[in-house]
């Protein structure tokens, strides 16, 4: 059976650090503890005559002043690494945790887990090729040396920067060295461990090079492991749930949280509050536990980008280059056919394609199969045509050789619907309005990711009042745009009155727009 060896960095909270490290090594595990050599002493003698009689508790012998970005946090890694490797001998594995972290499976849990699989977790991406670093320093980080705390000495970091940027003072990776980048939280085996202190000895230049380059705790794990370990024995990611903001800070969960971190397909989650103390006892008290089942869901990602994005609907984005070519045509009229039920949607264009000459489809930009004619290889991906959204409409007209197009649209894509609006071309709106029950709106949860199978029904049942909301609130955000040529049919107006919508929105004869509103199942489920 898996045994851990935790290697916790942490810098205050002496109480909790105390708890946490009697609680993993109740289950049988270890525990080697880096308390940062910045924070009180007095805090670390009270861990130390606290878990003196622990025989499954270590310390390293040396502690590092940490700071962030810089090396120290490797050095202190690798001091608690070492001092676990020397004392518990019987340690399978090597679980990288902070004094933030707490469990969301229990001890039985996560050893079977790493029982199962005789493999490496941590995240190992491309430095240069992959887009892991959104924003900020990227190949700066290795290219350049650091010596400079970035947050506490800001200014001799970046005249530093500057002045070897200005000096050609730029260096090379090592030869035999393909940098990789991923989150600093992972789990080795045994094996992998010795063979990195290995590597650490036996490769000074190494070391050199990793000690100078910026925020080296996200490179230098990740890049050694696969460097002395063969890559089909590494899966690249992390057992460590976190979530980051768009201010690139991690999430922090709270006591009702509970539920949702029990879902996520990992064995710990960072950060939990210090205030959840509902939470950590819970959390405590689960990784002792035996016999549960965890039904992985794994929907708290996105549902978190879900309910922050509300706060940002509406926000107008730029112009990409493309869309800023030409109108759509000033005698050309876009139909916009905006609903959230995309069924509904497409019956009513199979209708219209059906009973009148007006070319209509379906919804270009979200699904493949939309009734796209072939127009050269622009339409063959959706990424493709949403890159090139009015060379894609001006390609419509110009192929169905018609000044009228249907076009259908989710209420979300407001942006998309005023940039059209906003058009030369005449553009026109029928927003199909729906009623939302609370079936719908289950498969709508299930659609969009935000739940899986195994979640848990009364968390579904919790997330039903907000999304009706979201729901509801992209219709009345149209209406409130005041667009010009706005109509608007539904399912419990009469059939006259839907009519009339529809004919003044197609500009079709009443008779014709009646058969439409007519069309059989048109706002069914």
């Amino acid at each position: 059976m898996a045994r851990i060896a935790f290697i916790l960095l942490c810098h205050k909270d002496p109480k909790g650090v105390v708890a946490q490290a009697r609680r993993l090594t109740a289950s049988g595990d270890y525990v080697s503890i880096h308390f940062d050599g910045r924070a009180n002493p007095r805090d670390f003698e009270l861990i130390r005559a606290a878990l003196a009689d622990n025989p499954s508790v270590a310390f390293a012998q040396r502690r590092w002043k940490c700071g962030w970005g810089e090396w120290s946090l490797v050095g202190a890694t690798l001091e608690a690494v070492r001092a676990a490797v020397a004392a518990f001998p019987q340690a399978t594995h090597f679980y990288m945790l902070s004094g933030d972290c707490m469990p969301i499976k229990s001890a039985e849990h996560a050893h079977g887990f790493l029982d199962a699989e005789d493999c490496d977790y941590i995240e190992n991406f491309d430095f240069f090729e992959s887009d892991w670093i959104k924003t900020g320093f990227k190949e700066e980080r290795l290219i350049y040396r650091h010596w400079f705390n970035e947050r506490r000495r800001k200014w001799l970091f970046y005249a530093s920067y500057d002045l070897q940027r200005r000096f050609g003072l730029a260096r090379k990776v090592p030869a035999d060295i393909q940098v990789m980048i991923g989150s600093q939280w992972w789990c080795l085996r045994r094996q992998t461990v010795e063979k990195v202190l290995d590597f650490c000895a036996s490769r000074p230049d190494v070391m050199r090079f990793f000690s100078t380059t910026w925020i080296p705790d996200e490179t230098f794990f990740q890049t050694v492991v696969p460097h002395v370990v063969p890559r089909k024995e590494i899966r690249s990611r992390t057992l460590t749930y976190l979530i980051f903001t768009d201010y690139g800070m991690p999430v922090t969960f709270y006591n009702d949280h509970y539920d949702l971190l029990m879902g996520q397909d990992y064995l710990f989650a960072r950060k939990i509050s210090p205030e959840a103390i509902r939470l950590r006892e819970r959390l405590g008290a689960l990784w002792a536990a035996s016999g549960v089942h965890f039904p992985i869901s794994n929907e708290a990602t996105g549902l978190f980008r879900f309910l922050t994005a509300r706060g940002r609907v509406g926000r107008r984005f730029g112009q990409r280059f493309w869309e800023a070519e030409g109108s759509l045509g000033r005698a050309n009229s876009l139909l916009l056919v905006v609903a959230k039920k995309w069924h509904v949607a497409k019956r009513l264009t199979a209708a219209i394609r059906a009973h009148t000459p007006i070319p209509a489809v379906d919804f270009v930009f979200n699904e493949h199969e939309a009734h796209l004619p072939d127009l050269g290889g622009v339409e063959t991906t959706v990424e493709k045509r949403d890159r090139h959204r009015r060379a894609l409409i001006r390609l419509l007209f110009q192929h169905f050789e018609s000044h009228r197009l249907v076009l259908c649209l989710d209420p979300s894509a407001l942006h998309l619907i005023q940039d059209l609006t906003s058009d030369k071309a005449d553009t026109r709106i029928l927003l199909v309005d729906s009623e939302f029950d609370d079936d719908y709106l289950r498969g709508h949860i299930a659609r969009v990711g935000l739940a899986g199978a195994e979640t848990a029904p009364e968390v579904i049942e919790r997330l039903l009042p907000t999304v009706r909301a979201d729901l509801e609130h992209e219709a009345e955000r149209l209406r409130d745009m005041d667009f010009a040529g706005f109509h608007s049919v539904a399912p419990w107006r009469p059939c006259q009155e839907n009519a009339a919508q529809l004919a003044r929105f197609l500009d079709v004869p009443a008779e014709i727009a009646l058969t439409l509103a007519k069309t059989d199942y048109l706002f069914s489920d």
